[in-house]
């Protein structure tokens, strides 16, 4: 009947014509929309791009600040703290033409002797490369074993009277379950090539031999951290029958003992020390891509030895 009807073809013209019309604002409307959350993920990303490549950093490190580098956490390869990293920062702050002094914020229970090493050498490499730029190891919460390792290279180590330091010792743990295997008649059956290839190995009875070869390990380790501590400390040290015992003591007996020098907190010495508050972060920030790949290679690693020594 519509197609007899006078009206009828402008009628279904004018309503191909508003769908069509409707559908253009649609999809208009869908590109606008599309657009703007385009610019929004773009500008996340460079602001996340901004952050993770210390643009922020770099900008401001063009006039003279204090250089902070936080070493915060267990020491170790695949850690929050490791030596790639915090040579990274040591490197980076040291070259910066505004840097008027470097702090070291640590608050570290301690980990791998030798990540402790690397760092404690870069900071000492670097102290030389730049005689006027003092490093000063400001203490939180705990410097312990490796972490202390590390502050002893710095010019002076400030404290809070609360503050954990010191735990000069070195450990390897581990667990024995040959009892648990006798009771529950689980028989260990291990082939090696080489007669000290299962040294330590925990479902073995204790071989005194292996005992002992890992004591003097113990032992030659320990004695490098003391040398280390001598070292960086100097006549300030006042050593006793403890220092060296992987005791720990408090930041105020601390200075007591010659372990650490003074009161203060990372804003003290920014400010009355280094006398200049503009402070600028170093501190390496790892990408999630980075940790995984150490975290896999540790993991590895750990595989194939096993057992591993730490300062803790």
């Amino acid at each position: 009947m519509s197609d007899n009807h006078p009206n009828g073809s402008n009628w279904e013209r004018d309503t191909l014509h508003q769908l069509a019309l409707a559908s253009v604002k649609e999809q208009r409307r869908a590109r606008q929309w599309g657009i703007f959350f385009k610019s929004i993920g773009f500008t996340y990303l460079f602001i996340i791009l901004f952050y993770a490549l210390g643009w922020n950093a770099s900008s401001s490190a063009s006039v003279e600040h204090t250089a902070l580098i936080d070493i915060s956490g267990v020491i170790g390869s695949d850690d929050a703290v490791n030596a790639d990293s915090v040579v990274s920062s040591l490197q980076s702050a040291f070259d910066s033409k505004g840097t008027k002094g470097i702090i070291l914020r640590i608050n570290s229970p301690g980990g791998s002797p030798v990540q402790a090493g690397i760092i404690n050498d870069e900071i000492k490499r670097q102290r030389k490369l730049h005689p006027n730029i003092p490093v000063y190891a400001v203490v939180e919460d705990i410097c312990a074993s490796g972490g202390y390792y590390i502050a002893v290279a710095a010019d002076r180590i400030y404290v809070d009277k609360a503050s954990i330091v010191g735990s000069i010792g070195v450990l390897m743990d581990g667990f024995g379950f040959t009892g648990i295997m006798d009771k529950v008649g689980v028989e260990r059956r291990l082939m090696t090539a080489g007669s000290n290839k299962a040294m330590l190995d925990p479902f073995s009875p204790v071989n005194p031999k292996h005992q002992e070869f890992a004591q003097q390990m113990l032992d030659q380790i320990h004695a490098q951290f003391i040398a280390v501590v001598r070292e960086g400390r100097g006549k300030r040290l006042k050593e006793t029958p403890e220092t060296f015992s992987g005791l720990f003591w408090s930041g105020q007996s601390s200075i007591e003992m010659g372990l650490a020098d003074a009161l203060g907190s990372s804003d003290y010495v920014a400010r009355e020390v280094i006398k200049q508050e503009n402070v600028v972060d170093f501190t390496a920030k790892e990408g999630l891509a980075d940790r995984f790949a150490k975290r896999l290679g540790a993991s590895v690693g750990a595989s194939f030895l096993g057992k591993k020594f730490s300062l803790e």
